[in-house]
Order: C-alpha cells, then structure tokens, then sequence
C-alpha cells in the first residue's frame, strides 16, 4: 500500500458543500411540501431558493473546474471490468474477494462508478434543477406584464422537481453506503476529508494474480 494525494482541495470543497445543499434542499423542500414543520413554510421556500441558487452556482464553478483540469476524463464509461466491478458489489465483496479494479490518482472512479456518477451529472442533476427553475419562475410577470413560463403546468414541473428529489435522496443512501466498502468502513470517508488513501500498488496486483512471488 501506498498513501497518495487523490482528492484536490476544491474537489474535497465541492463534494461537501453538493452534499450539504442537497440535503438541505431535500429537507426544506420536504416542509414546503407539508411533510413536517420545523422552519414554517415562508422561511423553508425562502431558504430552499437561496439554497438553490447557491448549487446553481456551484455547479457552474464544478463544470468549469472539471474541464480546467481534465477531470471530466475521469467520468468516460468504459465497459472493460464492468461486470466484474458488477459481480463484486452483489455478492463478491461479501465473500472477502479482492476488489477488481485499482483506484489510483488518475483513475479514481471504477467502470460502474463512472456510469453511475455520469448519470447524476447528465440526467438526475439537469432533471432536478431545469425543473425547479421552471417551477421557481412559472407564471412569472416581467416589467413588460408578459408571462415569462407557462408551456409547462405546474402540477408536471412540481412532479419532475419532486422525483428527483426522491432519486436525489435514493443516490445519496447507496452512495453513504458504498463509502463503507473501502479497505476499512471509514476510509473512503477520511480520504474525503483529508484527500489521502492508501492505495494497493498496480504491480502488487499484477503480481497476486499471475502467482509470481516477489
């Protein structure tokens, strides 16, 4: 094993604050829709919109940051060890069997990790946040006294805002859970924190399978 320096600082920024707006949003969102009170509902809408925005513009900067960098490359599917990454997650990892791919420093992501991280920032993401801008400026009057949205009805905008937000809160339990199957249970958690992990050596591996001692 080695220690190494994976997660950049920004990165570490943007993953936690993600984190913590939408489960603010989630949580606020939920009492404007009636589920609990805590907050009363003119303060929960209120800070539900500065909290949007504020995602809003984190993921402009996370955009950039990611193209600025090349980090974007870290999100390219891949078939090769798909179903072997598959596998391992349903029941091999239950059994104590190696993990089949070897995160390093420019391969963080394993091939069903990519999808699935693609997938929130191209679909579940865009879903969530196009719908919640229609729904934040439907029927909206302009210094023009021209309606600015209303192609769309509120009861489809409020369906699609509110499934995602369901899908959102799905992902952020798999993803609290999946932290859990690193080397140790908190490890994928500290190297959040502190943007080193220990990692396996690519010939160390090459070595175990081809049974040729060190």
């Amino acid at each position: 094993m080695r220690r190494v320096y994976v997660y950049k600082g920004f990165e570490r920024f943007w993953h936690w604050s993600q984190a913590s707006l939408i489960i603010f949003l989630a949580l606020t969102g939920f009492e404007v829709h009636g589920t609990f009170d805590i907050l009363g509902f003119e303060y929960a809408a209120r800070y539900h919109r500065v909290a949007s925005w504020m995602l809003i513009g984190l993921i402009v900067f996370a955009i950039f940051w990611h193209f600025v960098t090349g980090e974007w490359k870290q999100y390219i599917p891949t078939t090769k060890n798909l179903m072997d990454q598959i596998r391992f997650y349903s029941y091999g990892m239950f059994k104590g069997e190696k993990h089949p791919t070897n995160k390093t420093e420019v391969k963080k992501l394993n091939p069903l990790q990519r999808l699935v991280y693609l997938g929130f920032k191209l679909v579940l993401i865009p879903v969530t946040v196009i719908s919640g801008i229609l729904y934040m400026f439907h029927k909206t009057i302009d210094r023009n006294d021209i309606v600015v949205i209303n192609e769309f009805s509120l009861e489809s905008l409020a369906f699609w805002h509110t499934l995602g937000a369901f899908l959102l809160m799905i992902f952020l339990v798999i993803h609290v859970y999946m932290t859990t199957t690193g080397h140790t249970p908190t490890s994928n958690i500290q190297a959040m924190i502190t943007g080193y992990e220990d990692l396996e050596d690519e010939e160390d591996k090459t070595t175990e399978k081809s049974g040729t001692p060190e």
